[in-house]
């Protein structure tokens, strides 16, 4: 007697993983030499038979992450993929740029100085400039704020998403909310933001535009002895001047009206 051996069904998690590594084998086969692909060059270079690449092309097309070249079989990256090489760049650029502007503004205000980019729901400490100060408030990197926090607030008032930033504030108690929404159209209005917590340490929060819009903020932090609240005071100001001047490098625009 013969016995056969049934495979079992891949399990959903397997499939997954099998549709994500796949997916990223395909974008993976796009450069500066292969700008464009077809399926035939898909499927010879991954192994994989016509059909399931033309599955794949399918799905990918439709999410936005391939698209068609205009009266041809050929697929190149879609606005999904170029929108993400577009913010990583962004990032890159933000990174590399900011330390020189951030450093003088310590030598300017005499506290230390963060900047801060947006992760999957809020803002997260990605360069510190440290002040040399006895009273040394110590800012780590990779640190998420909160939502009530001086740069949550400006990129909440100024994310092209706005959709995106009410889900945010959703569940927040009616009046915190009523709150919130006057302090985000008087960051709008004066383009920055600051106040004091439980702890009396003070920050200064101003955005920094690149072309796509916000990219980051830049906050001062220290204790209310050394940073004063005031946004018409001389550290407001070379905060708010030090972004200015941070977006224009960064081909952003300042946002007519916000100071």
């Amino acid at each position: 007697m013969t016995e056969h051996q049934v495979d079992k069904p891949e399990t959903a998690r397997e499939q997954d993983i099998q549709a994500v590594s796949r997916t990223a084998q395909i974008l993976g086969l796009f450069g500066p030499e292969t700008p464009e692909l077809s399926v035939a060059e898909v499927t010879r270079r991954l192994g994989l038979n016509r059909t399931t690449v033309h599955r794949y092309f399918s799905s990918m097309i439709g999410c936005g992450l391939l698209e068609r070249v205009e009266d041809s079989p050929l697929v190149r990256p879609g606005r999904a993929i170029l929108q993400l090489g577009s913010f990583a760049l962004g990032q890159q650029r933000i990174l590399q740029k900011a330390p020189a502007y951030m450093r003088e503004l310590v030598l300017e205000t005499k506290v230390s100085t963060v900047l801060s980019l947006w992760g999957t729901s809020g803002p997260v400490v990605s360069l510190v400039e440290e002040a040399e100060h006895p009273t040394l408030v110590t800012v780590r990197v990779g640190t998420q704020l909160a939502l009530d926090s001086s740069q949550a607030k400006v990129f909440l008032a100024f994310l092209p998403d706005q959709f995106h930033a009410d889900r945010l504030t959703g569940s927040l108690p009616e009046p915190q909310r009523t709150e919130l929404r006057r302090r985000l159209e008087e960051i709008r209005r004066t383009g920055i933001t600051s106040q004091v917590n439980h702890r009396g340490i003070c920050v200064i929060a101003a955005p920094v535009f690149a072309a796509t819009g916000i990219c980051a903020t830049i906050a001062a932090v220290g204790t209310e002895r050394m940073l004063p609240e005031a946004l018409d005071s001389r550290e407001a100001m070379a905060v708010k001047s030090a972004c200015k001047r941070l977006t224009k490098e960064m081909g952003g625009t300042w946002p007519e009206g916000a100071g």
